[in-house]
């Protein structure tokens, strides 16, 4: 029985670490990443690379941005475009609240679990999901 897995792509470090994990560990890799509007737009820059380079030595992963983009008008948030400048400072320091953005990894979670769900039921065999 082969084993799948969705993993949630930032393009960050903990999540690109977890990808190359589970490049080792399951057969099937699914990475997907989202467009939420968010400023910091070189983490999905670096998933999109990430992903080509490891596609261009062998490795099989099936990658997709989801476009979320649409919550960036309902969003309130420094983190996303049009909110207010991103502060600067430590992240326990009050100031540092204007860069949640609320139930950003709730709706990343919900959404990897249906693809995983939906890969389950296409292919009849276990899907996990990977969130980093």
């Amino acid at each position: 029985m082969s084993k799948h897995v969705v993993v949630s792509l930032s393009g960050g470090m903990d999540s690109s670490t977890l990808l190359l994990r589970c490049l080792k560990e399951y057969d099937s890799v699914t990475a997907i990443s989202f467009d939420y509007g968010q400023k910091h737009r070189v983490e999905l820059e670096r998933a999109q690379s990430l992903v080509e380079y490891l596609n261009e030595n062998n490795q099989k992963v099936n990658y997709r941005v989801i476009q979320l983009n649409g919550l960036v008008d309902l969003l309130d948030s420094a983190l996303v475009t049009g909110g207010d400048e991103v502060p600067e400072g430590h992240y326990a320091e009050d100031n540092m609240k204007a860069t949640v953005v609320p139930n950003r990894n709730e709706i990343f979670a919900s959404i990897t679990q249906a693809v995983a769900l939906s890969i389950a039921n296409r292919t009849q065999e276990q899907c996990d999901i990977a969130l980093g």
